[in-house]
């Protein structure tokens, strides 16, 4: 008996995935530079483009057999939906019993367990190209100044850090972005992303 096989071809999600990492990174750290204040216009972009993006993006990696690229799109993915939330917290949404009661250590003990997370997606984006690579390690410092100040430890100088690395975060995954739509759409290496260091895989 022959059975009739369709082979179903997705295209690469990392476009989608990084640009939304680039959004709202972009608006997260003018809140944490001072540009603007506030996090009430910052939770569409946390839920729709920081999280749910990357959440289609995880998706359908996994669709690929690219576990790398799908652990990395859905950590994030729920990292922002679950700041999101926060957020709600924070600012009173589930009433004022519960946002008096928080205790932003508990972020950090998040933060902390994210920057050991994004250490060892570093050591991996090593061997799949630099722009991915330059990305993480914003990420790691990103998440170093998250932790030391929500444990309250140098709260200026980790805040800045913080929130520069954001910025930067989001000026790379906005070239990234475009480097995966434009090389891919062009068949040719339009915006170069270099060439990953051969370490680990040789």
């Amino acid at each position: 008996m022959n059975e009739n096989k369709v082979k179903i071809v997705v295209a690469d999600p990392s476009a989608l995935g990084l640009f939304g990492l680039a959004i709202i990174t972009l608006v997260a750290s003018s809140q944490k530079l001072g540009l603007t204040s506030g996090v009430s216009l910052v939770i569409p972009w946390a839920i729709f483009l920081g999280a749910s993006a990357q959440l289609f993006a995880c998706i359908n990696d996994f669709k690929h057999n690219n576990t790398f690229g799908a652990t990395a799109f859905g950590a994030y993915a729920f990292f922002w939906y679950a700041v999101g939330l926060t957020w709600l917290i924070q600012n009173g949404l589930f009433g004022e019993k519960l946002a008096l009661m928080a205790d932003t250590r508990q972020l950090g003990f998040a933060y902390l367990g994210y920057l050991i997370f994004s250490i060892y997606m570093t050591i991996g984006a090593m061997e799949t190209h630099k722009v991915l690579f330059t990305i993480f390690v914003l990420i790691d410092f990103l998440f170093i100044g998250l932790t030391l100040t929500s444990f309250g430890i140098m709260p200026e100088i980790s805040h800045q850090l913080a929130a520069y690395s954001e910025l930067l975060i989001a000026i790379v995954s906005f070239y990234g972005s475009a480097a995966a739509v434009l090389n891919t759409h062009f068949n040719k290496i339009f915006l170069p992303v270099g060439r990953p260091f051969n370490i680990f895989k040789g």
